[in-house]
């Protein structure tokens, strides 16, 4: 299933689940109704000898004024109570993490288990296109992971400590595939939805358990022998009580049903991505044979249940609540092979884990040996990324779109260290991770470059200004294919940036830009890319199509055919490559130097359609390889541009090494 498909299916899929939860909640209506009714027609002065406890003496009470007024209250609970957390979970990933008692990783830690989780999912990160993720340990001895986010700026992986102790490299690779798959591919953004309208549900059962509490306080009958109101209000309580455990009964029923056909699919994507069905199925072997198995003792496991890459608590004697597929089934799948023994025959955690991380990237299949489409990545200076793009390195990360592979993860591998080790040190830390987006900005012309830094001194923080003179020289010699590598890797340290830091951040940027007069492409570029990965701002609903767009298409497309070159007739020529791939013409600008304009236009085209997308990204692809070859500034922008339309990109593969002298 490929990228676009798969969020289409799962917006699909949210609006199939807010039916059904939609018809959970009408039971609850009708069920509470008739419990109020009876609850009324007990209280309206009879005593309990006298009341005519038939079918037709309870419905007597039941009125048109009754039947509304009871679902306006239920359906108020339940809205109420889903918008409550909903703003108990706006961080997105993070409130999950902290909820369950994770602890944020530090970037710099010196911790080689977490280093090493660390690496994988940075490489991860940049092999898919994504953002890199802020990565939460759980201080648990079970194995078991998870991804929480509303979308890719605000996701996280959490991890227990079983987990990073005792799964090896390949295996940890397995899991972390596995939970990139569901950031990838919607379900993340799904399973949020459902913590939310599933708590509103179970609002109710709270309510009930709160009358229930109340009668503590007063003696049932104490008011005389006619006086039954308290009995009433405890029936009450019990019937809004298990009324309410009901509805979360059935809708636990639906969130386990659809948790565990995407477990299949996480699992199957894993192995798609790595390319070894041992990593991630000896990982749930490992699951088996631990003594702990992936249960949680976290109180809030039941309430996050469906996020976890395993089953985080027992189901009891209904296998009908399981959240995960049985684990036999699991391992079957992705090792058909497996004999149904849960020993252990890989090497011993520690013998491998302590191995320092410089002995993994020298293994033969890491780097340039991994496979055909890595190019010599060096990281010594300008010019030194030297390979050739064509048109099949644009289809291939297209085609790749939600489902990279040991090829990009190798490129990811190769990538990080090319890095100089200072630089991607420094990224880690918030101070430094500020001071290397500045140096991006830093013009090459040294004059110009002199009057950025004056501008930027009088605004900037002096510890991130000391961080900015003392990496910029080797920011400014990094190869242009280094660059957006360079950006997801800072992204963690500058989201943990508290709201003022990070407005101060983007003033600094700003002023910078406004610096030398003029906002020049890769300037805008950075701007939105960091704008569209640290704030929580949305375009709306994606509902519009490519028709609706034509003016917004026409100014980007112009914008990127621009960008490659100078010469009026290759723009031409480019435009009219993207052109067969649109349902519309387009014509050449005079303006492409509108950054405000474009900006407006990036914001209208992210609402576009999952299946309207393609069509736009083929076109980005045709203006950039028209002539045949495409330049590293012109595969940073296109992947860029995918980007802010949230379009993970995965790296744009080298056919061949090419001649330091031609480049």
């Amino acid at each position: 299933m490929d990228f676009f498909t798969a969020q289409d299916q799962a917006r699909r899929k949210t609006g199939r689940l807010v039916v059904l939860l939609v018809l959970a909640v009408l039971a609850l209506i009708v069920v509470t109704t008739l419990a109020v009714a009876v609850a009324l027609y007990l209280m309206g002065g009879q005593s309990s000898a006298q009341a005519d406890l038939s079918a037709q003496g309870m419905l007597s009470a039941l009125s048109v004024e009754l039947v509304a007024g009871v679902a306006v209250a239920v359906l108020a609970v339940v809205v109420l109570g889903g918008l409550f957390k909903r703003s108990q979970l706006r961080r997105g990933g993070r409130a999950v993490a902290e909820a369950l008692g994770g602890r944020e990783i530090n970037l710099n830690t010196r911790d080689a288990d977490e280093r090493r989780i660390l690496n994988v999912v940075e490489e991860m990160a940049i092999a898919s296109g994504t953002s890199v993720p802020s990565v939460y340990v759980l201080e648990e001895e079970s194995i078991n992971a998870f991804a929480a986010g509303y979308q890719t700026n605000d996701a996280v992986i959490g991890i227990t400590r079983g987990t990073i102790r005792n799964l090896n490299r390949d295996e940890l690779q397995g899991v972390v595939a596995h939970e990139f798959s569901h950031i990838l591919h919607g379900d993340m953004r799904l399973n949020m939805r459902l913590i939310s309208i599933l708590h509103g549900i179970l609002i109710i059962g709270f309510l009930g358990s709160m009358l229930l509490r109340s009668m503590r306080f007063r003696r049932v009958g104490g008011g005389g022998k006619r006086d039954n109101s308290g009995a009433v209000v405890l029936a009450l309580g019990a019937a809004l009580m298990v009324i309410g455990y009901a509805g979360t009964f059935f809708g636990n029923l639906i969130k386990s049903a659809v948790s565990r056909q995407r477990e299949y699919l996480a699992d199957a994507s894993a192995v798609q991505y790595t390319r070894n069905p041992q990593g991630i199925g000896n990982a749930l072997v490992k699951i088996g044979a631990n003594s702990q198995g992936s249960y949680l003792q976290a109180t809030q496991t039941a309430e996050f249940s469906h996020l976890f890459f395993s089953q985080g608590m027992r189901v009891g004697f209904s296998q009908m609540m399981a959240t995960h597929p049985p684990l036999k089934d699991r391992i079957k799948r992705v090792m058909p092979g497996w004999d149904g023994s849960f020993e252990v025959t890989s090497p011993t955690p520690h013998a491998e884990n302590d191995a320092p991380e410089s002995a993994e990237n020298e293994r033969p299949e890491a780097g340039l040996r991994m496979g055909v489409g890595v190019g010599p990545l060096t990281g010594t200076g300008v010019g030194t990324l030297t390979a050739v793009l064509t048109a099949a390195s644009v289809q291939t990360a297209i085609g790749s779109m939600g489902q990279p592979d040991q090829r990009h993860l190798a490129q990811a591998r190769a990538t990080l260290d090319a890095l100089p080790e200072r630089i991607r040190t420094a990224a880690h830390e918030p101070y430094a991770a500020r001071a290397l987006m500045h140096a991006l900005l830093l013009s090459q012309d040294q004059t110009m470059r002199q009057h950025q830094l004056k501008v930027l001194q009088q605004v900037a923080i002096p510890d991130v200004y000391q961080a900015l003179m003392e990496y910029g020289p080797d920011v400014l010699k990094l190869d242009i294919a280094l660059r957006l590598p360079l950006i997801e890797l800072a992204l963690p340290a500058l989201r943990s940036l508290s709201m003022q830091q990070a407005q101060h951040f983007r003033l600094c940027m700003e002023r910078l830009i406004e610096a030398d007069g003029e906002v020049s492409l890769f300037e805008w570029t950075l701007y939105q890319l960091l704008l569209n990965n640290l704030s929580e701002q949305s375009s709306g609903p994606a509902n519009l199509k490519l028709n609706d767009l034509q003016r917004e298409c026409q100014m980007l497309l112009a914008v990127l055919a621009a960008a490659g070159q100078d010469d009026a007739d290759e723009i031409s020529a480019a435009l009219n490559a993207a052109e067969s791939e649109l349902p519309f013409r387009l014509t050449a600008t005079d303006d492409v130097s509108d950054m405000r304009g474009l900006s407006l236009a990036v914001e209208r085209l992210r609402r576009l359609k999952p299946l309207h997308k393609p069509a736009l990204l083929q076109a980005m692809a045709r203006c950039i390889e028209h002539s045949g070859r495409i330049l590293p500034a012109e595969a940073e922008l296109f992947r860029a541009m995918a980007d802010i339309l949230d379009c993970p990109m995965p790296p744009l593969l080298f056919d061949k090494p090419l001649d330091v002298n031609e480049a």
